[in-house]
């Protein structure tokens, strides 16, 4: 009884960090390029290499054009996108990334530097709008445009998470299994 359960804590642990990864993986991407990182092998925008997914965002400058690393400051050719939603979405140089300085409205560059910043977008966005009826249509169309691409990112990531999960259950059920076997055999 007790082994099962430390199995089953080990398998929501492995699918907590799964689901969290992925979403540090695309930290700072934009969402045009959101596809182009989506494959298991990445080249470089200037076309020099060619990388895995999983050296995507993790700390390390592999691409000199600084591809490999939107959401870190790892490259001094990076760029790093702040979604910015209820306002304008920017691109900053990456040595803005965790700088201690808030340069996104939404606070997603400052993701690692242990300050919090105050998430200003929505009153950012509307302090030169004139509240007609015409601009709070085209405020509202905005924010479903943003929250219908918002859900294919996340069932994205959900499909990925979903196939990870599935792969480590049929992992863990294969372990107890033989475990099983080398205990009726008197191995264990």
């Amino acid at each position: 009884m007790e082994t099962s359960r430390k199995f089953g804590l080990l398998l929501l642990y492995l699918m907590i960090m799964c689901s969290y990864s992925l979403a540090i993986i695309m930290r700072g991407v934009h969402p045009k390029d959101e596809e182009y990182f989506g494959s298991d092998l990445i080249r470089c925008k200037d076309g020099s290499i060619t990388f895995s997914r999983d050296r995507l965002n993790d700390g390390f400058c592999d691409c000199a054009d600084g591809t490999d690393e939107p959401g870190t400051s790892a490259c001094p050719e990076g760029k790093f996108y702040c979604r910015n939603e209820g306002s304008v979405p920017k691109l900053l140089f990456s040595s803005r990334v965790n700088d201690y300085i808030c340069d996104c409205c939404d606070g997603s560059d400052e993701y690692d530097s242990n300050i919090s910043c105050q998430n200003t977008c929505f009153q950012n966005g509307n302090n030169n709008m004139t509240r007609t009826f015409s601009s709070e249509v085209i405020a509202r169309d905005k924010e479903d445009r943003v929250t219908l691409e918002e859900l294919v990112e996340r069932l994205r990531e959900l499909k990925i998470v979903f196939f990870l999960e599935v792969i480590l259950c049929v992992l863990v059920l294969y372990f107890l299994r033989w475990r099983i076997i080398f205990k009726r055999r008197g191995y264990l």
